[in-house]
């Protein structure tokens, strides 16, 4: 490897359950409304229109027990979701093929400064500014999917302070994980290293630093957070 003019980037690398390897992370993809009833409390149409997807950046992710609260903004929601880490890749994967590149599973958050989104939809802007700041994406550790499966149903959760928030099932999802995979091939190379957020369920909602956040995907993880 040939020296650099300045130090090069440390590469970002997620915990997984029992191991002591890491997953190394190369892309972030985000699926956007991809449960019904989230897409109804969100204002928009729940039908099985083509999907969109958004990115977060790599160093968005992390595994800490705080979330920091963001600055230029005072109305962050929080969003839980399925992650899911691929092992393998390619372009126009078939559906049936789609779940051989999943690695594993693991539970996250989607911070979202949602005054700062709201602009920027009015505007007709994009949205990396509410959704790819700093912290904004704390992951579980990931289990491998040799371990667990592929969670197709399970309960999905997330609760602050105590209080159910969110709460949702896996087998609501509108585009399900192998499709998620498929379409996404579509439009981008996939590959290893690759990790999607697949969507969040109804009951987001905003969160002030001193707010304790634990969330769940059933059989795959739990992670719990302070706001700071």
């Amino acid at each position: 490897m040939r020296a650099t003019v300045i130090p090069a980037p440390q590469p970002v690398l997620l915990d997984v359950e029992g191991e002591t390897e890491q997953f190394p992370v190369r892309r972030v993809y985000c699926v956007g409304r991809n449960y019904a009833d989230h897409a109804i409390e969100m204002g928009h149409d729940p039908s099985r229109e083509p999907p969109f997807f958004f990115q977060k950046n790599a160093d968005n992710l992390y595994h800490g027990d705080t979330f920091p609260y963001p600055p230029v903004s005072s109305d962050v929601h929080f969003e839980v979701e399925l992650v899911m880490a691929l092992s393998g890749g390619g372009a126009d994967i078939p559906v049936e093929e789609a779940l051989s590149k999943v690695y594993g599973y693991g539970i996250g958050i989607d911070f979202t400064r949602r005054d700062v989104q709201d602009k920027a939809k009015k505007m007709s802007r994009p949205w990396e500014s509410a959704k790819a700041f700093e912290h904004s994406a704390p992951v579980s550790a990931l289990v491998p999917a040799a371990r667990i499966g592929h969670p197709q149903e399970g309960a999905i959760w997330l609760e602050v302070n105590g209080e159910r928030k969110q709460s949702g099932n896996l087998n609501q999802m509108i585009w399900k994980l192998p499709e998620i995979i498929a379409e996404l091939s579509k439009l981008f190379v996939l590959a290893p290293g690759d990790v999607i957020m697949t969507g969040t369920p109804a009951g987001v909602g905003p969160i002030v630093k001193g707010d304790t956040i634990t969330c769940s995907a059933e059989g795959v993880g739990k992670l719990s957070l302070t706001v700071v």
